[in-house]
């Protein structure tokens, strides 16, 4: 349940439905690796806050889940989700540059850390920014600090890292927006996979948002999916960041 509740909380994706959904295009003329990076860097995503509310299920081999949440996001600077089921909150994440922090009220727990313990669950190092990246539909990589081969592969743009030595990265854009279709970190060595797939976005605020999230991390012959779908979304409003463990919980440490 530790580890249900942390990928649940952290991984908490939202946007808006149905404002404008967008109609991906299929890429068709090869284009260079920084012409593809360029457009997709084009594309608006600068807001103040975020308010989002969503419902996800999540599935493991051994048990499956479903809930609702909201997400709070103040750019570049705090993450805060809470996640319900029926009603009642059973978990709440804090998420800074500095630290992630969750509790959750089934055991009584809370934890108080880095990104290290998220790191090693997914593959690939994390920090702030890749994770508010991810949650946004946007290159979880700062994509002018590498170098990519770019080709087509399924009627997508594909950007493969040709740097990196140990964990393969691979982004794929459709042809419209060059909005992000699917990311995946793979570490071979170590038989981890992570991959998030981006099916629809939409447009609200002048923002490109996803509208649905798939999100499957792999490790040795375990699998874990978190399907997430966005309810409703609100942009640059003002709202407080509310967050306290409570009273008599215990802290874990994970390894």
């Amino acid at each position: 349940m530790k580890r249900i509740s942390f990928l649940i909380v952290v991984f908490m994706a939202v946007s808006c439905k149905p404002k404008q959904l967008l109609v991906s295009s299929e890429a068709s003329n090869e284009i260079s690796a920084q012409k593809i990076i360029s457009n997709h860097y084009n594309n608006n995503f600068d807001f103040s806050t975020l308010y989002i509310k969503a419902s996800a299920k999540y599935q493991d081999d051994k048990q499956s889940q479903g809930v609702t949440a909201e997400i709070k996001i103040k750019k570049n600077e705090k993450i805060l989700v809470s996640v319900r089921f029926l009603g009642i909150t059973m978990a709440k994440a804090l998420i800074t540059p500095e630290s992630v922090q969750y509790y959750e009220k089934m055991n009584g727990s809370y934890f108080e850390g880095d990104y290290a313990a998220l790191s090693q669950w997914l593959g690939t190092d994390l920090d702030y920014n890749k994770v508010q990246n991810m949650l946004l539909g946007k290159a979880i990589d700062d994509l002018t600090q590498s170098k990519y081969k770019a080709t087509i592969t399924d009627k997508l743009y594909k950007l493969e890292d040709t740097e990196s030595k140990n964990t393969h990265k691979e982004f794929f854009f459709e042809a419209e927006q060059f909005l992000v279709k699917k990311q995946e970190v793979s570490q071979q060595q170590l038989a981890r996979r992570f991959q998030i797939v981006y099916p629809e976005y939409q447009k609200q605020n002048d923002l490109f948002l996803p509208l649905l999230l798939n999100i499957e991390a792999n490790q040795d012959d375990k699998k874990t999916t978190i399907d997430i779908d966005y309810k409703s979304v609100s942009v640059n409003e003002e709202f407080s960041f509310p967050y306290s463990v409570p009273d008599g919980y215990e802290r874990i440490f994970i390894k």
